[in-house]
């Protein structure tokens, strides 16, 4: 894996942002960005292109669900995980009808598997 590969993070939880930031950015072949709302994402989205993107469900300006469905509209090949700490059967349905590549469960039970689980999605 010498390729480098960009990740967007979607957050409106700073911590959960620069936590995941500052973990991500250990591999010297992740370049990581930043987003603390989707909406400024999808603004980005049409001047950047993401390798992956980890999208939060639960944001006040608009919902994970909602932010996917502009990120397909946008790139049906964009790839997504979402992330959750409410994990409900249906919103996990949904995003994968929708098109979500994975989804990973906050808060994080470690993030050496969710940095696994990055790199699985980035080989597929």
């Amino acid at each position: 894996m010498n390729k480098k590969y960009s990740i967007a993070l979607v957050d409106d939880e700073i911590e959960i942002l620069d936590m995941l930031n500052r973990y991500l950015s250990r591999n010297p072949n992740f370049t990581i960005s930043s987003f603390s709302n989707p909406v400024s994402f999808l603004s980005n989205m049409d001047s950047s292109k993401y390798d992956v993107v980890l999208l939060d469900i639960m944001m006040p300006q608009m919902n994970g669900i909602e932010a996917l469905e502009k990120i397909k509209d946008k790139d049906e090949d964009q790839k997504v995980i979402m992330m959750t700490a409410y994990s409900t059967l249906d919103k996990v349905l949904k995003s994968h009808k929708i098109g979500a590549t994975n989804y990973v469960m906050k808060p994080f039970s470690s993030l050496d598997a969710l940095e696994k689980k990055i790199i699985e999605v980035l080989k597929d």
